[in-house]
């Protein structure tokens, strides 16, 4: 019983932190003058990823890597089809062309790096199904390389639209919000994973299905209520961006990490998921860029969110 406690308190635990992390650091940056687009390009959506990636820490240290690896491709299933669906439906999503033709891209292509990474020797020393500390290594280096591309990417384009649930405070009550915060994610991340891993060993549910489907949904829970904000403010670039920016961060920071602290064995079964984060961010494309009125409208928003439920109804029959 308590170890039930504990998994739910981590979730809130979680969320709670994160969100102190975010106001704490998107105060700091409008101090620092940051642009609304960078704030919410990076500081956000790596904020909304953090409860992922302290998961992931503490799942990699424990050696419960099926559970590092699916929770990342759940969240991005979730990211892409539920929480941009559900924006869409809130308000259409018609996304800017600066950010079709650059975020969607590189969330793709992000997905197609695991894939090779997972399933072929691509470094000396790596090997295939393992994602080594090597390409770990090299995913690190290219969400460097993103944060780098992001503040030249904001500087070239301004963004009118001002970022909605920036707070302004006291660079002191910044800092305090951002060590909370931290704290949150250590504690909540830990209880989390405790949790998780004792779920699967009681009842005979796989650590890759508990990470896909209770464990994604809770740690997106950021993104959701950031994207559903944005959307009722009518923000349609700050509701797609964080979600996408968040997907990419997933994979290149969050697997990144993980991989450096052990490498991920990347079992075959997982494939049928990473193809789904695949499937989702083609899906996006075709909308924004081939579909009527090149947007999510309300009725492809609907479509995305039944396609999410029935893939988690597929996984939960393929484990029964």
């Amino acid at each position: 019983m308590v170890t039930y406690f504990l998994f739910a308190s981590g979730f809130v635990i979680l969320l709670v932190g994160a969100n102190l992390l975010v106001d704490g650091a998107s105060s700091i940056g409008r101090k620092m003058d940051l642009s609304p687009v960078v704030i919410g390009f990076t500081i956000v959506a790596l904020g909304t990823s953090l409860p992922e990636l302290f998961i992931n820490i503490f799942a990699s240290i424990g050696g419960n890597t099926d559970l590092a690896v699916s929770n990342v491709l759940g969240s991005n299933i979730i990211n892409t089809l539920f929480i941009i669906g559900a924006a869409a439906v809130i308000f259409p999503i018609k996304s800017p062309k600066k950010t079709t033709n650059s975020l969607i891209p590189i969330s793709l292509a992000s997905a197609l790096i695991l894939g090779l990474f997972a399933n072929f020797s691509v470094f000396p020393f790596s090997k295939a199904n393992t994602i080594s500390r090597i390409e770990g290594g090299v995913m690190v280096l290219l969400i460097i390389g993103f944060l780098i591309y992001s503040y030249h990417f904001a500087k070239s384009e301004k963004d009118e639209q001002a970022t909605p649930g920036i707070k302004e405070m006291s660079l002191f009550k910044s800092l305090i919000f951002v060590a909370a915060g931290i704290a949150g994610l250590y504690f909540g991340g830990n209880w989390v994973v405790d949790g998780a891993t004792f779920i699967a060993s009681e009842f005979g549910i796989s650590q890759a299905l508990i990470g896909i489907t209770i464990v994604a949904v809770a740690t997106s829970l950021p993104e959701l209520v950031t994207s559903m904000v944005a959307a009722l403010k009518k923000n349609a670039g700050l509701a797609l961006g964080n979600a996408l920016g968040s997907n990419i961060f997933n994979v290149f920071l969050v697997l990144g990490v993980s991989a450096l602290i052990k490498p991920l064995p990347f079992t075959g079964s997982l494939n049928v998921d990473l193809g789904m984060v695949i499937i989702s961010n083609l899906f996006l494309f075709a909308a924004i860029k081939i579909g009527k009125g090149k947007m999510v409208s309300r009725g492809e928003g609907v479509i995305f969110m039944l396609i999410y439920i029935g893939y988690i109804i597929y996984s939960i029959m393929q484990t029964g």
